[in-house]
């Protein structure tokens, strides 16, 4: 049997050993933050924001995010039906109401038409998830939110490496959230990110990730408010920090895979993938084809062939709203029609064809 390709895995080198090495042994006591800080510092500088927290994921970076802007029970949030529960996990641990709404069929996001249309006086919030690297359409979606009051967060848990308009994914909106899961383009093995350009909120957000301990509070173990537990670890830090040195060679090998699989399977009629609109990079992490339906290809015939050959492939999102613990939502018809027809493709750094 051929060797398993498997549809992605990190890109681990002898920096990010060195630093896990040193964060091991030394990393204790008075250096117990070094990595931390030092990742936190360097993500800012990546991202062009003022403000950085490191957290032990994307969930608990949303999490906290949403709590502090006050989302909780009787309020909405609105995201697109397609995407992972993580996004909206939060929503419902605070109480709040996740709105579903449909997807535009060429980035597989947010449709802003529908996210105008499904405003009601409960909304708190929007939910921009750039999705496979795909990029949500910022501009329209932050002009609905000037122009109802409601703020637009960004989870760019899968959009390391894009950009819109100049300014990269995560750095737009009243907060951005990142994922380095072990699958994604940059990792920690766990861990996420919460990003933001408002100074009460991050500092409100800083104190819930130190179980409600403001940075000011003087008095030892006296927290100001009841917080949550959500730290990276400063060896999972060292492993960001030299992942972080790498940031362009991960995402440009990340981005010529895709260009590989563009430039290969767009010359078939009727196939499509992520799509890179003009004045925005995608980047590139989960090469994702869609197939018309007149071609009669399915996601699941995909999946066993690529089974018999030792080959990994992921299923394209099913819409939230068809879990069994959500309601179903029929007229998100776009949401419900891609996911049989589409596949994600295998994407890891040093994947090589096979002769």
């Amino acid at each position: 049997m051929n060797p398993r390709i498997h549809y992605t895995k990190p890109s681990i080198t002898a920096l990010e050993i060195e630093y896990a090495t040193d964060a091991a042994a030394n990393g204790w006591g008075n250096r117990c933050y070094d990595y931390i800080v030092r990742f936190e510092e360097a993500f800012k500088a990546h991202l062009g924001v003022q403000y950085a927290i490191a957290t032990s994921s994307c969930t608990g970076a949303l999490h906290m995010g949403m709590a502090a802007l006050g989302i909780g029970p009787g309020d909405e949030v609105i995201l697109a039906d397609t995407n992972w529960i993580a996004s909206a996990a939060p929503i419902v641990h605070l109480g709040a109401t996740p709105v579903f709404v449909d997807i535009l069929p060429d980035s597989w996001c947010l449709d802003p038409a529908q996210v105008e249309h499904a405003i009601t006086p409960h909304t708190k919030a929007i939910l921009a998830v750039h999705l496979y690297g795909n990029l949500c359409a910022m501009d329209k979606l932050l002009a609905i939110g000037a122009k109802h009051g409601i703020p637009i967060i960004e989870d760019a848990a899968e959009a390391i490496g894009s950009v819109f308009h100049g300014k990269r994914a995560g750095s737009l909106g009243k907060f951005g959230a990142f994922s380095f899961h072990g699958t994604k383009t940059l990792t920690t093995g766990e861990g996420g990110l919460f990003v933001t350009n408002d100074a009460a909120l991050y500092e409100h957000v800083l104190t819930l990730s130190n179980h409600g301990r403001t940075r000011r509070q003087t008095r030892q173990f006296w927290p100001d408010m009841v917080g949550f537990k959500y730290k990276m670890s400063n060896i999972q830090a060292a492993i960001g920090c030299a992942q972080l040195e790498r940031i362009e060679e991960l995402v440009s090998r990340k981005r010529e895979i895709l260009a590989y699989y563009k430039g290969e399977l767009e010359k078939l009629p009727g196939v499509t993938l992520n799509p890179e609109p003009p004045d925005t990079i995608n980047g590139a992490w989960m090469p994702t084809a869609v197939f018309d339906r007149a071609l009669g290809i399915t996601g699941k015939a995909l999946q066993s062939a690529f089974a018999a050959d030792n080959i990994d492939a992921r299923v394209f999102f099913h819409p939230l709203s068809s879990l069994p613990m959500f309601k179903p939502v029929p007229g998100n018809v776009v949401a419900q029609d891609i996911p049989a027809r589409a596949i994600n493709l295998p994407s890891y750094h040093d994947i090589i064809g096979r002769n």
